[in-house]
């Protein structure tokens, strides 16, 4: 091999003009790069380090290690990706091989083999496991699984261990188990967004949702009812919660995975993304002496982390704050939870009844859904107690009106809340792989903004690269309203149970919007036009002040 002759990848930032033309061989006499008409074995490390979609994506291959690193590609034109393979592997430059593309998908494929290996091998073994014999290995341990070190033969063990590992390292809030007519497919919920990752053959669905379900502690037996339970997994060293759920249907179970993982989702005040002028307000707020703070939103909105780090904010020696939650998603040192039980009639109701007789300074209720809740808690806000709960509602007004319509009387509410935070997640914008984006002129002024204001846009998009899954975002961010009761909100209330007059006057008292707050993110770069159209209502922001 002529070595002579390199190219960093770190300089591959113009692909030759005939890239897209030529056939590798002819492309490297005319550049002078290294062409090779097959390739070597490669190094094993890099198989834990590079997914396999990836580089058959973009016939792409790590061949040597630094400190004389190499990669072959055979389309000149994923200069691009080079770059996001070289940070994949932390290396900081590599020389570009040319070949072509059936030696580099061959070169992967053997590379692979081992491990695609993981997946398919495994799924060969399930169909000629013997099921009675599966399950009766399987058996039902107690504690807390440790998947690295599960090195169990059993096939089904294997490919729920996979399941369950790379959805923690795809940072997944959800795995579904959708089975449908002649197969299974497995799809994760990344960013609040579900992508396909797995499709299992039909006649492996029996085994791989019993192994779950014996792990969540379900009764294996029961397949016409649904069912909830839970389990717990250590991967690399950190311990994830895991909510389990049921539902028969037409084609079997369908099995819900929810992901909790308490050291990456108790995040302090600082890191939700609320802007200097709301957080600074909202942490005045949380350390009122009484009253009610209200978190609204839709399901998966990030109202239970929002109110989990006011607790973190608020709690010192002197506090005595119990919760009472359904479920309890996290657990935090120093802070009394009670879990919702209502085979035993602990509702939140009877909870908070008996949480009052405890001495408490400040409450948490996981959500008002009654009238005798909301009672419970607005009597205890005007008693002296802080009470911080939930409610599923579009924004900050609509609050006032919901607990309106449970039959709490205006006044009651006008004295008793202290302040409401809508709010929602939009999905952030890639760091590995942004680019500077020209604000839409024509999207903007359907939204109801000037081009004269958006001047000072720095708007940024996501490519699309290994690190986001090729999807342009990586990580979510919180868009916020904060609507702090003053008087002249309070006597609004009094006068009307409208939600629309109620916003347009916290908007006159400077409450900043939903929206409005997303598109500042927007300017910022931090997310994206599309992210925040897609989860607040439609309308101009003209209506908004």
């Amino acid at each position: 091999m002529n070595h002579e002759h390199e190219m960093p990848v770190a300089a591959a930032a113009t692909p030759p003009p005939t890239a897209a033309t030529c056939s590798p061989e002819l492309l490297a006499r005319q550049t002078g790069l290294d062409y090779l008409p097959a390739l070597p074995a490669v190094e094993p490390f890099f198989l834990e380090q590079v997914p396999n979609w990836f580089l058959k994506k973009f016939f792409l291959l790590p061949l040597t290690p630094p400190p004389r690193a190499s990669i072959a590609m055979a389309d000149p034109r994923h200069y691009h990706q080079l770059d996001d393979l070289r940070r994949l592997l932390g290396w900081s430059d590599a020389r570009v091989i040319l070949a072509p593309a059936a030696a580099v998908t061959a070169a992967i494929n053997t590379a692979y083999g081992s491990r695609s290996g993981a997946t398919e091998q495994v799924l060969q073994d399930l169909a000629q496991e013997d099921p009675a014999r599966l399950l009766s290995e399987i058996g039902e341990s107690g504690g807390t699984a440790d998947l690295l070190d599960d090195m169990s033969d059993a096939p089904v063990i294997k490919l729920v261990n996979l399941i369950l590992s790379r959805a923690v390292r795809d940072g997944a809030s959800d795995i579904h188990v959708e089975p449908y007519q002649g197969r299974v497919i497995i799809r994760e919920r990344i960013d609040g967004i579900l992508h396909d990752v797995l499709e299992v053959p039909k006649q492996v669905q029996g085994r791989l949702l019993s192994r779950l379900k014996i792990m969540a502690r379900l009764d294996i037996a029961e397949k016409r009812l649904p069912q909830d339970g839970r389990l717990e997994v250590r991967l690399a060293g950190r311990v994830i919660d895991i909510r389990a759920s049921t539902l028969p249907t037409a084609f079997g179970e369908r099995l819900v995975l929810r992901l909790l993982d308490q050291e990456a989702l108790l995040l302090p005040l600082e890191q939700l993304g609320m802007d200097p002028q709301v957080l600074a307000l909202f942490s005045t707020l949380i350390r009122a002496a009484h009253g009610i703070v209200l978190v609204t939103g839709p399901t998966g909105s990030g109202k239970t982390t929002t109110l989990y780090s006011a607790l973190q904010a608020i709690r010192t020696a002197e506090h005595n704050i119990i919760t009472i939650e359904d479920p309890v998603e996290y657990q935090i040192e120093g802070i009394g939870q009670v879990q919702v039980n209502p085979r035993i009639n602990l509702t939140f109701a009877n909870g908070l009844r008996s949480i009052v007789r405890q001495d408490p300074d400040v409450i948490l209720v996981g959500e008002i859904r009654d009238r005798e809740t909301a009672e419970i808690a607005i009597q205890a806000a005007l008693t002296g107690h802080l009470v911080f709960s939930t409610l599923h509602t579009n924004d900050a007004a609509s609050a006032v009106t919901r607990l309106i319509d449970m039959g709490i009387e205006p006044f009651l509410v006008s004295s008793a809340v202290h302040a409401i935070l809508a709010q929602r997640l939009v999905r952030r914008v890639c760091p590995a792989c942004a680019e500077a984006e020209a604000p839409n002129i024509t999207a903007l002024e359907e939204l109801g903004i000037a081009p004269a204001d958006a001047t000072d846009w720095h708007g940024r998009r996501g490519r699309g690269c290994a690190a986001c899954l090729q999807t342009g975002y990586r990580g979510r961010v919180g868009i916020f309203e904060l609507m702090a009761m003053g008087d002249t909100l309070k006597s609004e209330i009094l006068a009307t149970a409208d939600a629309g007059r109620i916003r347009r006057r916290a908007i006159e008292c400077g409450m900043i919007p939903l929206r409005q707050d997303g598109l500042r993110k927007v300017a910022q770069g931090r997310t994206t036009l599309e992210e925040v159209v897609r989860v607040t209502e439609g309308g101009s922001l003209k209506s908004e002040g």
